[in-house]
């Protein structure tokens, strides 16, 4: 669901002009950057599926720190309380939702492995509605993603006087990315 994030991340530059596209670009993946550390240190953990190969969406992942909801709440709040330095207290505001809008996505199309409480405390029952069970589905609605985000970046973009050189190569930058990253994603490297 990279490429899904990105598109998220476009659209809501639209909207947002004083934040960089590059702060809600990381903002959108930034569950996924801490979660790495945390994987490569065996803390968090991916099981392929039973049957499949471990490629686009075949598999459970543990991240149960990273991405339960209070977990990812908490990455949100702290994100933007620290952005806000930069991008004033909107900003922060703005970065922190970016940052969580990511464990929403990710509720979408993960198999029921997202905790709610952080470590899985509880072991309360996991969520996620599992749409990763249908690649093409998954990848028709992320490319979705990147085209509108990609598109109301471009129009906002156009609106404020961006040069349009700068603007059309930004946004074809953004719909490239987000083809080699969903490409990348559905043959599973």
């Amino acid at each position: 669901m990279i490429t899904g994030h990105f598109g998220l991340a476009a659209a809501v530059k639209s909207f947002e002009r004083p934040v960089p596209l590059w702060g809600l670009m990381l903002g959108t993946v930034w569950l996924d950057v801490v979660f790495v550390p945390l994987y490569i240190s065996g803390v968090e953990h991916i099981d392929p599926l039973p049957g499949t190969d471990g490629g686009y969406g075949d598999g459970i992942i543990y991240a149960d720190y990273t991405h339960s909801l209070v977990g990812a709440l908490v990455i949100a709040a702290l994100t933007g309380l620290l952005m806000s330095r930069w991008w004033g207290r909107r900003g922060g505001v703005v970065v922190g939702a970016v940052v969580f809008s990511h464990w929403l996505l990710d509720l979408l199309v993960h198999h029921a492995d997202l905790p709610l409480l952080p470590g899985n405390l509880g072991d309360l029952p996991r969520m996620g509605f599992g749409l990763w069970r249908y690649h093409w589905l998954t990848a028709a609605i992320e490319a979705l993603l990147v085209l509108v985000g990609s598109a109301l970046y471009w129009r906002a973009a156009r609106r404020t006087g961006g040069s349009p050189g700068r603007v059309n190569l930004v946004t074809g930058l953004m719909v490239a990315f987000g083809a080699v990253t969903l490409a990348l994603d559905v043959a599973g490297l």
